[in-house]
């Protein structure tokens, strides 16, 4: 009976281990097309609005992490 739980248990965490093995392997693919879609629009765009959208949204992150630095008592 405990040999037979083993087993099960060996089954299931190989099973586990591909699953994870193929999550991988598409989150490399949206990684990939993320990056692409990224370097489109930036050819699109141009360098010089790319530069402008870049310092807009430091502007953007910078206002909201000082949002939160409020002193609550």
């Amino acid at each position: 009976m405990k040999e037979q739980k083993l087993i099960e248990m060996q089954n299931r965490v190989a099973k586990i281990g591909e699953v994870i093995h193929e999550m991988l392997g598409k989150l490399q693919q949206v990684d990939s097309m993320s990056k692409g879609t990224l370097t489109a629009f930036q050819l699109h765009i141009g360098e010089d609005k790319w530069k402008e959208l870049v310092v807009d949204m430091q502007a953007i992150g910078e206002t909201k992490e000082k949002k939160f630095e409020t002193d609550v008592e």
